[in-house]
C-alpha cells in the first residue's frame, strides 16, 4: 500500500484549501528531453462533469516522447504545454454533475490530449468518466502506472484478438509497460504465452510474469522456428507491442486465418498479409473500461513492474531514460509526497 508520508500529504491536500497555482513540469516548445522544465501554472478548473485529482504518480511512456517533438501538434499550439496521458491520486474536487467519485477518492485515469493539460503536474483535471477508483490489489503508484498501459494491453487481449482459452499468442516486446500486463491477461484468460523480450533481464521479467516461453527478441535470429516449436500448427494469435525484422519473424509463425492486433503508434507497423486479420486500436477510457480492467486486475493478482521511478521535477531524465531503451516495465514520476 501507499506508504504514510506520502498518503499523509495527500491527506493534506484534499483535506484543506486547493492552491491557485501548482508546479509542473512543462515546455514552451517542442524538442529534446530538455525542454521539460518546471513551471508555476494556475490549477485547472472544472467543468460540470470533471473531476480534479491532487495526482500521487504520472505515467511515463513512449507516446509521451512523441508528444514532447510535436508530432501530435495542432497548427496552434498552446504553450506552457503539460504532457502526460495518466496517473493515479485523489479527488479533490467534482463538477456538479459528477455522481461516481467524490472528493476524497483514489482514482487511476487515462485522459489523452487532456484539453486542460496533461498528468506531468501536480493536479489535472479529468471527465469524470475517465477515471476510475483504482483496483483494490493496487496501491496509488502501481494503479498510476498502469491506466494506459493496463486498458492498452487488456484491450488488445480481449477486444482486438479475442483470446480464448486453449488458444495460442505470441507477445511480443513483452517486457515492456503494455506487455508485463499483456502476459498476466493473456494467462488469465486461459492462452499458452510465447513471447519475446528485450535482453536477460527482460527475459527473466516476463518469465515472473507467468509466460510459457520466452526469447530474447534482440539476439535470437530463429524466433520463427522457436515459435514454431511451441505451437506446431502454428500460433493463433500475436500481439504486436514493438516492430522490426523480429515482428516479420512472429508472423511467419501465425497459423492460417490467425490474427494480429497492435496498438496504433507501433513502428514499423506489420503489414497486411493475405488470411491474417490485422486489427489496429486504440485504448479507450470510460467507466466500462475501468470497470472491465478493475476486475481483470484482481483476478489475475496484476503485479506491476516498476522499471525507474523520478521526481516530477526530474520529468527529463524519465524521457532520457526512456530513450535509451531497454524499460523493463514502466517509468513513472512521483508528485505529491516525493
Amino acid at each position: 500500500m501507499l506508504d504514510r508520508p506520502r498518503r499523509a500529504a495527500l491527506a493534506g491536500i484534499h483535506s484543506g484549501r486547493i492552491p491557485r497555482t501548482m508546479y509542473a513540469a512543462a515546455m514552451d516548445r517542442f524538442g529534446e528531453p530538455a525542454v521539460l522544465i518546471g513551471h508555476a501554472l494556475p490549477v485547472p478548473t472544472i467543468d460540470p462533469g470533471e473531476v480534479l485529482i491532487a495526482l500521487d504518480t504520472s505515467g511515463v511512456g513512449p507516446w509521451d516522447i512523441d508528444v514532447r517533438r510535436g508530432r501530435f501538434a495542432g497548427r496552434k499550439p498552446h504553450f506552457p504545454m503539460v504532457p502526460g496521458v495518466d496517473g493515479a491520486g485523489i479527488v479533490v474536487a467534482v463538477g456538479s454533475r459528477v455522481r461516481r467519485l467524490k472528493v476524497g477518492d483514489e482514482v487511476y485515469s487515462y485522459s489523452w490530449q487532456n484539453p486542460k493539460g496533461g498528468f506531468y503536474a501536480e493536479y489535472v483535471a479529468v471527465p469524470a468518466n475517465n477515471g476510475a477508483p483504482i483496483p483494490k490489489r493496487l496501491d496509488l503508484q502501481h494503479a498510476g502506472a498502469i491506466a494506459t498501459t493496463g486498458l492498452t494491453a487488456l484491450q488488445g487481449i480481449d477486444d482486438a484478438l479475442t483470446l480464448r482459452a486453449g488458444e495460442t499468442i505470441i507477445i511480443h516486446g513483452a517486457s515492456g509497460g503494455v506487455g508485463t500486463l499483456a502476459v498476466q491477461f493473456a494467462k488469465l484468460r486461459g492462452a499458452r504465452v510465447f513471447a519475446t523480450a528485450s535482453g536477460i533481464e527482460g527475459v527473466e521479467l516476463v518469465r515472473e510474469m507467468g509466460a510459457d516461453a520466452v526469447v530474447d527478441g534482440k539476439r535470437v535470429v530463429d524466433i520463427d522456428n522457436r515459435a514454431r516449436a511451441f505451437a506446431p500448427k502454428g500460433v493463433d494469435t500475436v500481439l504486436a507491442l514493438a516492430g522490426g525484422d523480429a515482428l516479420g519473424q512472429c508472423l511467419d509463425a501465425l497459423r492460417p486465418n490467425g490474427k494480429v492486433a497492435h496498438p496504433n503508434g507501433i513502428e514499423p507497423a506489420p503489414r497486411k498479409r493475405r488470411g491474417i486479420t490485422l486489427t489496429r486500436y486504440d485504448a479507450v477510457a470510460g467507466v466500462r473500461e475501468f470497470e472491465h480492467l478493475n476486475d481483470a486486475v484482481q483476478a489475475a493478482k496484476l503485479k506491476v513492474p516498476i522499471a525507474e521511478r523520478y521526481s516530477l521535477a526530474d520529468a527529463h531524465k524519465a524521457h532520457l531514460r526512456l530513450e535509451a531503451g531497454k524499460v523493463l516495465g514502466k517509468i513513472v514520476l512521483t508528485v505529491h509526497g516525493a
